[in-house]
């Protein structure tokens, strides 16, 4: 059985026109089973096109992902989203909390779209989840009554809803104050070290990328150290 919970294989994404776009070239990256990879670079290196393409949102213009060592490469769109659905957590900058449900409904929302647990046992574990992340006097607020550090933490347990082996978070400190971000990468390495799930993150911020297990930094959509 593979080791790696997300692989890239001469990765590379170019979007086409008059004078083509290479948003990555080349990528090869191996990341294991319960490690907390960052990913650095200045803005345009690739980051978060690299991101989106390990997690299955788009397509790779050549080369290959492997989602825990199967190949995802020729995969029909219905397919590519059972596995993101279930495979796959994603934590955006900006939360993208629907603003018209609670937070626990938000939470709810993945679980009850993969199906496998019953109404009553969906809202259950969304409210074990956000327990888990100290949050239950809030899931019955809407995301506006909440802090900013708050709305991230409920988008991490939207995340975690379908308890997925791979978590891939974009920028997700980018609107938080220091300490809150101190937090959420703190929340990371829990996720990473005691639950055994991996964690990849897009960040700008250097300070917190060398908490990480290990680092990578793109320039110009390649690796560079």
């Amino acid at each position: 059985m593979s080791n790696s919970a997300v692989e890239a294989r001469l990765l590379t994404r170019t979007l086409p026109g008059e004078i083509p776009v290479t948003l990555v070239r080349d990528i090869d990256l191996t990341v294991a089973k319960g490690e907390f990879l960052a990913i650095t670079g200045p803005s345009g290196s690739g980051k978060s096109s690299l991101l989106y393409l390990l997690g299955l949102l788009d397509v790779p213009t050549s080369g290959s992902v492997l989602i825990g060592g199967r190949e995802t490469t020729g995969l029909d769109p219905d397919r590519l989203a059972e596995i993101r659905l279930a495979a796959i957590g994603f934590v955006f900058q900006f939360h993208f909390l629907l603003p018209e449900f609670t937070c626990l409904a938000n939470v709810e929302i993945p679980i009850r779209r993969l199906s496998k647990l019953s109404p009553r046992q969906a809202r259950e574990h969304a409210a074990f989840l956000l327990e888990s992340l100290e949050l239950s006097d809030h899931a019955r607020k809407h995301p506006d009554q909440l802090s900013g550090g708050q709305r991230q933490r409920v988008a991490i347990a939207r995340a975690l809803a379908n308890d997925p082996s791979l978590i891939l978070a974009d920028e997700p400190t980018g609107n938080l104050d220091t300490r809150t971000a101190h937090l959420v990468f703190d929340l990371f390495r829990t996720l990473a070290h005691e639950q055994g799930r991996t964690v990849v993150v897009v960040t700008h911020d250097h300070e917190l990328a060398q908490s990480a297990d290990r680092r990578i930094h793109l320039v110009d959509g390649r690796i560079s150290g």
